[in-house]
């Protein structure tokens, strides 16, 4: 109808068509266009493009619509299928802008993004730039200021979205005033001074070397999955080596220059009002509010690295190490101050040996690391086959079982702390409590415990030679906690790997019993101090190159002010000193993950029929339910039981359908879609496999974390 033609007295012809305007924001001009409904947007932007008349390259270019914040993407859709009438005021800009990105090191890159695809897709392409491999581990978020945490996170959210300006001026979308260069606040845009014209030192922003233009999204070099990269593909990535080397290798930063950047949780629920900040994977930086040259971060996200490859991976397990680093020191996650001392000593080392050369990589031990994992794949699925109780000794029918003499408490509330010694076994999944070794043989059983599902925390103090557990046993009404005290060293890691294994429902038989074990044993051997020769005589010309408080978390630096700060982070230094450079990365990595609180992202919830806000912790295998105020366990989740996860948007309503029941809880500060996400991410990742040619499937990642039900 549109097409038809209608003569009117003034002999003026009717044709169906209107006018829309646009304005081009590259040149800050407006253009009206006479268009009609069954207009295609592609030839919307060529009418427009012959309209300017102007030799530029237009290709990177799109129509934005502000009014409904959303790309006109689809060039064969027509005004009409968009639902764009006469009154609309499109935008033609580019897709790909200018952000200032920092990394979990807290430099910041100049990079040129692209806006318009999904965010999951925007860091995929940021993570290939940069060299970073399994950028699915990774997202954006909102760089918030530390008022903000004390404001309820959801208005905070609304307000930015909105870019509402307050008395001191226009509001960026990462809660900062923007002046007109596009720097933050009193220019201050990094923790890094200027850099030299000569290339990046290690002090400022680092400009992206070479031309900014965007990669294409269509190459093919490079696999996001693995992260090989074929010869032709170095060019495209437009690397300088001096750029690579300074993010395989974070020059030093103070740790009060660092301190504007670090956010410093006081409690849980400060910790969980941090998450807040994550961006919606599976909508573009536009949408989300994201404007040119505004200031955001690219973070580890997911608690789940792949293949950390120290041949490909010298960028990835630098910057992994220091978003490690970086959560210590600001106390997003807690640890006890011999763990602490390690920490300091670590990353003394790394500190060390960054300044030296290191040994070059050996293809030989390569290869045969490489024949190791071939041949541990095939031991993996022999297992699968046969069975995973095989023994040393060929009996399938022998079942590992551990037994000693260990003391046992149950806290109550209003009662004094009482520990009793009691002959304990652990057999399959089970403890068993005996008054004697001698009635372990028989019946009576005073108490016996199912660690499946259990949540097992250290509770560990060499100093007071204490070693124990605190065991959070899944109840009808909750968690019970059990504390178990050994008397030795080993005796404590082999009962600790077979409480985490247990807890996944796994037994001492699996063939990763022997390696948590070690894992354990390696942990407490790096916190007995042993002080040798060389580094006490290297302590005093040393020393005066350690500030203490670059090291170890505020809330240590105050307890032990004026105590041998230094000498303590040099015996802890003692263990450590020969490894390498990534040694000590990974090392430092690998004592991180065996926190207690490692890997748990935590959001304020509130439950179904229940006044009472609780924390809901998303870890890489399992959900907890825990107290606000304490960080308690209240109840614990495995992924292996849960059948289904959506949200009802209706209500914004979680709904986690398990084995036994469903879950149903709100969101009290972000939005339950982030929730969501992290649950879905989780299960995303748990399905990579041991090939590392697999490609990285976008699609299946946003039917895992969309947040509908299929």
């Amino acid at each position: 109808m549109s097409s038809a033609y209608h003569y009117v007295a003034d002999g003026e012809v009717v044709d169906g068509s209107w006018e829309l305007n646009i304005l081009v924001t590259d040149l800050q001009l407006e253009r009206t266009l006479r268009v009609m409904g069954d207009t295609h947007i592609g030839g919307v932007m060529v009418k427009l493009v012959q309209a300017l008349d102007i030799a530029l390259d237009w290709s990177d270019h799109a129509l934005w619509w502000p009014e409904k914040n959303k790309w006109l993407h689809r060039a064969r859709s027509t005004l009409d299928q968009y639902n764009v009438q006469a009154d609309a005021k499109l935008q033609f800009t580019p897709m790909h802008k200018n952000l200032k990105v920092q990394l979990p090191d807290l430099q910041v890159l100049e990079l040129s993004v692209d806006f318009s695809i999904k965010c999951f897709t925007a860091v995929v392409q940021t993570c290939k730039e940069l060299g970073i491999r399994h950028p699915e581990e990774m997202s954006f978020m909102r760089k918030w200021d530390r008022d903000d945490l004390k404001k309820v996170a959801k208005e905070v959210h609304k307000r930015k979205k909105r870019g509402d300006p307050d008395q001191n001026g226009p509001l960026s979308s990462n809660g900062t005033h923007h002046n007109s260069s596009g720097s933050i606040e009193g220019g201050k845009l990094s923790p890094y001074p200027n850099r030299s014209p000569m290339g990046p030192s290690p002090t400022s922003t680092l400009a992206r070397p070479g031309n900014t233009s965007y990669m294409s999204t269509s190459s093919s070099t490079y696999n996001t999955f693995n992260g090989t990269m074929s010869p032709g593909s170095i060019s495209n990535l437009a690397f300088e080596n001096v750029w690579e080397n300074s993010l395989a290798n974070s020059p030093h930063m103070p740790t009060k220059d660092a301190s504007q950047y670090l956010y410093r949780p006081r409690n849980f629920a400060e910790k969980a009002r941090i998450n807040c900040a994550w961006l919606d994977s599976s909508t573009s930086l536009m949408e989300q509010g994201i404007k040119e040259n505004d200031f955001i971060m690219l973070k580890f996200k997911f608690y789940n690295y792949y293949d950390l490859n120290p041949k490909y991976d010298a960028i990835r397990i630098n910057q992994i190490y220091e978003q490690a680093k970086w959560s210590l020191i600001s106390e997003e996650i807690d640890c006890t101050e011999e763990e602490m001392m390690v920490f300091a000593a670590l990353q003394y080392q790394v500190r060390i040996q960054s300044g030296q050369p290191q040994p070059d990589f050996d293809l030989t031990q390569n290869n045969q690391s490489e024949d190791d994992e071939i041949d541990a794949a095939l031991k993996d699925l022999q297992e699968s086959l046969e069975g995973s109780a095989i023994s040393s000794h060929g009996d399938i029918t022998h079942i590992p079982e551990l037994s000693d003499y260990i003391r046992v408490f149950k806290p109550k509330k209003l009662t004094l702390k009482s520990y009793k010694r009691y002959f304990a076994t652990f057999k399959d999944t089970f403890i068993a409590f005996y008054r004697s070794k001698e009635e372990s043989h028989g019946p009576p059983v005073m108490a016996k415990i199912d660690v499946r599902g259990c949540e097992a925390q250290p509770d560990v103090n060499l100093s007071s030679h204490k070693y124990g557990i605190k065991l959070f046993v899944p109840e009808p009404d909750g968690m019970s906690e059990i504390c178990l005290r050994f008397d030795m060293e080993d005796h404590y890691c082999r009962w600790m790997a077979a409480c985490k294994l247990a807890s996944k429902g796994k037994t001492m038989a699996d063939s990763s019993y022997e390696a948590e074990v070690q894992a354990l044993q390696s942990f407490l051997g790096l916190q007995h101090t042993a002080v040798s020769p060389s580094s006490q005589s290297s302590q005093g010309s040393t020393a005066i190159e350690i500030q203490p408080e670059d090291y170890i978390a505020a809330r240590f630096f105050k307890k032990l002010k004026g105590k041998p700060l230094v000498s303590r982070i040099m015996e802890a230094h003692a263990s450590v000193q020969d490894m390498s450079l990534i040694e000590s990365k990974l090392a430092y990595i690998k004592a991180w993950q065996s926190l207690p609180e490692y890997g748990i992202t935590y959001f304020r919830i509130k439950m179904t029929n229940s006044k009472k806000e609780e924390l809901m912790g998303v870890a890489c295998n399992r959900i907890i339910r825990m107290e606000l105020s304490s960080g308690d366990s209240l109840k614990t989740w495995r992924y292996n039981t849960l059948q289904s996860w959506h949200v009802n948007w209706e209500v914004e309503n979680v709904i986690l359908d398990f084995d036994t029941e469903k879950v149903m809880f709100a969101s009290m500060e972000c939005s339950c879609k982030t929730i969501h996400e992290f649950i879905g991410g989780y299960i995303f990742l748990s399905m990579r496999s041991t090939d590392k040619n697999q490609s990285l499937n976008e699609e299946m990642f946003h039917k895992l974390t969309g947040g509908w039900h299929e």
